[in-house]
């Protein structure tokens, strides 16, 4: 059984990635950091279709949460003043607001800054560079 979370993303789109990066160095979070396509997704009892879809938090257990609760469960974990946002997140009306947010940053990731037009592809149509030549390094 896994002892820490485990955050998955989109290892191909270059916003995502940058979004990743950047809570790496700054937040530090206290979880394993995967691209889905480098992740074991039946054990984590996750489907490729939610995780081409949204950011996905995987707790111990196996609870699986998506999107803006995923951004939400990795501030809470990083502890320090991130727990507070994280907190809010979870909070009617905020948690409809954010959700609503998260899903227009996610549907025009490829017009984000550090995103790409192959953002905006289905993951089966996008051009073979990024995570598919090995996993991020570390």
């Amino acid at each position: 059984m896994r002892t820490r979370p485990v955050l998955i993303y989109d290892g191909d789109c270059a916003f995502c990635t940058t979004c990743v990066r950047f809570a790496e160095r700054h937040l530090r979070p206290h979880c394993e950091v995967t691209p889905w396509q480098f992740a074991d997704l039946a054990s984590l009892g996750v489907v490729q279709e939610r995780a081409e879809y949204e950011l996905l938090w995987v707790t111990p257990t196996g609870a699986v949460h998506g999107g803006v609760q995923a951004v939400a469960r990795l501030l809470l974990h990083t502890g320090r003043g991130w727990s507070v946002p994280g907190a809010v997140l979870t909070l009617p009306p905020f948690r409809w607001i954010a959700h609503g947010v998260y899903r227009i940053i996610a549907n025009n990731r490829e017009r984000m800054p550090g995103g790409t037009p192959a953002c905006a592809l289905p993951a089966d149509r996008r051009p073979q560079t990024g995570a598919s030549s090995g996993p991020p390094g570390r």
